[in-house]
């Protein structure tokens, strides 16, 4: 009888220690994802910085158009924490994508800008921050996948639904989605 008992306590008290030690798995990777979430909120943040500085530096050129796009983009911009969603981030992008598309007719429009080096540097950063984005995105999906994977695989699917763990979606690439 006392053997069965022993056999018994030690068979819960590995179930309880690997419950633990997966849940401890799964906060972790969880954390990874926000954590490159809130790495994407920032570089956005700045990079929505770096393009209203670029729009007040058009003010000279295209008074009307650039006030029209400063407003816009202060209506529609949102903070993206470790929270956010993949939707919000594609709408601060789409945001973005659009900013850039008017100025670039702006500056079309008035050659003399393409060579201030303001604007160059401004361009520069641009493009810097979004290279800084791509590389938070592809660390964003490593760890969705990471997340997605281990929570799909037999035996973690059996308690990360009851410890609350759900399937992640990924970031797509909005200048992917452009080309199309």
């Amino acid at each position: 009888m006392l053997p069965t008992f022993i056999t018994i306590i030690v068979v819960f008290a590995v179930i309880v220690l690997w419950t633990i030690s997966t849940h401890r798995k799964l906060v972790v990777l969880d954390e990874h994802i926000g954590n490159a979430m809130s790495q994407i909120g920032v570089q956005l943040s700045v990079r929505f910085d770096v393009i209203m500085a670029l729009l007040d530096l058009t003010k000279g050129y295209a008074k009307l158009e650039s006030e029209t796009l400063i407003e816009t983009i202060k209506s529609r911009r949102s903070i993206i924490t470790a929270k956010s969603t993949p939707d919000e981030v594609m709408r601060q992008e789409e945001i973005i994508f659009n900013a850039l598309g008017r100025i670039a007719i702006v500056t079309e429009q008035y050659p003399e800008l393409k060579v201030n080096q303001t604007y160059i540097k401004t361009m520069d950063a641009v493009q810097t921050f979004e290279n800084m984005v791509r590389t938070s995105r592809l660390i964003y999906n490593d760890s969705v996948s990471k997340m997605n994977r281990e929570i799909r695989m037999f035996p973690v699917s059996a308690v990360a639904g009851m410890l609350g763990f759900r399937k992640k979606d990924y970031l797509e690439d909005q200048a992917g989605k452009a080309d199309n």
